[in-house]
């Protein structure tokens, strides 16, 4: 209830909590399992939602915009499942009709390993991590900055007219008729 709470406040109810916030929005993560056990997971929801993301340094988060607080992976082999996590959370803003996805980023000193940028910390997230995604820098604070990717832009494609597209983008234009 970390991200659920003010600082100094007291947790409150984590199902009170739950309910409101499916009510407003859904589903508020995601769940990756393969053979029955949980790989990873990824909590998101309306900034509103995570009052302890109004204090963090760079922030506070916009209004408009689906925060990502959190996302742990509990298999070290397998790191393309919190890739898949954040797919699936700027997927499903994008279809609820968000304009934006923002998460909180910190940038990591050369030479830091894996488990220092994707095991240590679970609620903010490398910030070269979030750029493969499109996140752009929003506030920075020291090492920590707020990032936001404008969701406005992406288009739903369907994987079997993306080829067609490509073709029709790559298709010599034809030569005017001479009459």
């Amino acid at each position: 209830m970390w991200w659920q709470t003010r600082p100094g406040g007291r947790p409150g109810s984590r199902e009170r909590w739950t309910r409101e916030a499916e009510d407003s929005f859904g589903p508020w993560g995601k769940l990756y399992a393969e053979d029955g056990r949980t790989i990873g997971q990824i909590q998101y929801g309306p900034s509103e939602v995570f009052p302890r993301a109004l204090t963090l340094p760079a922030g506070p988060p916009s209004r408009d915009a689906v925060l990502i607080t959190c996302a742990y992976l509990t298999d070290a082999t397998s790191p393309w499942v919190l890739q898949s996590l954040f797919l699936a959370a700027i997927g499903e803003s994008k279809d609820r009709g968000y304009p934006a996805l923002e998460a909180f980023g910190y940038r990591y000193g050369p030479g830091s390993g894996f488990a220092d940028r994707f095991l240590a910390h679970r609620t903010i997230f490398p910030v070269d991590f979030l750029r493969d995604f499109g996140f752009q820098p929003q506030r920075t604070a020291g090492r920590v900055e707020l990032a936001r990717l404008d969701l406005r832009g992406l288009v739903p494609v369907a994987e079997t007219s993306l080829l067609e597209r490509l073709k029709e983008r790559l298709a010599p234009v034809p030569a005017p008729a001479v009459r």
